[in-house]
């Protein structure tokens, strides 16, 4: 009877050991695949610099999808018959909106990145500074816009993926999502815009190819 009960009781420690060391081993290759998705999302972050070219083919027709919003908030279109549109028919505005056209029509961009900064730099020098470690200006956004202040943003990571909030000089704002495709020589951009004097958001999608 006492050789049975040794023998449980040797059991019941061999069992004791064996789940320490799984729980041990869980917590050992958790920490390790975590650390290997971190890496991974840092080099991401790293390949995102550089200069940019738009993909036309890939990409919205950025007036196709202005109209949209406009036709979605109620308003109208001119009928063009058989005319055609011109191209950027909707660029330029205000300085106010700048901001949008930028984002919206400008076939080139070059990002440059020194964490927690960004550098984003538009046709003829355009250009937007803005950090990922969540500071944000200490003034409010409506006395910001009262005062005449600049357009500004802000980002933020999800997982690899770029998120940039920004608060344009007209009241409006932006949001857009910034993700790299096929080994990181593709920029994919998911943005909606929505400019203080629209009724409707502007949802557009634009591609760059890599050009260095």
């Amino acid at each position: 009877m006492n050789k049975v009960s040794d023998q449980l009781e040797f059991f019941g420690k061999a069992a004791k050991r064996l789940f320490v060391l799984l729980i041990v081993f869980t917590v050992f290759l958790a920490g390790a695949q975590q650390s290997e998705s971190q890496s991974a999302d840092a080099e991401n972050r790293q390949l995102m610099a550089g200069d940019w070219l738009i993909n036309d083919e890939l990409s919205d027709n950025s007036d196709d999808q202005v109209e949209e919003a406009i036709k979605a908030g109620g308003g109208k279109v001119a009928r063009r018959f058989f005319r055609k549109r011109p191209e950027d028919f909707y660029r330029g505005g205000p300085p106010e909106q700048e901001l949008y056209d930028r984002i919206s029509y400008d076939d080139v961009l070059r990002i440059e990145y020194t964490d927690p900064e960004f550098t984003f730099t538009y046709a003829n020098n355009y250009q937007r500074i803005f950090h990922t470690d969540g500071r944000r200006r200490s003034t409010t956004a409506n006395s910001f816009y009262s005062e005449g202040g600049e357009d500004f943003s802000f980002g933020n990571w999800d997982a690899a993926a770029l998120v940039v909030e920004a608060r344009p000089r007209d009241g409006g704002f932006t949001l857009e999502t910034y993700t790299l495709e096929e080994g990181g020589n593709r920029l994919r951009v998911e943005m909606t815009i929505e400019p203080e004097s629209f009724r409707g958001a502007i949802s557009l999608t634009r591609v760059y190819d890599r050009a260095n």
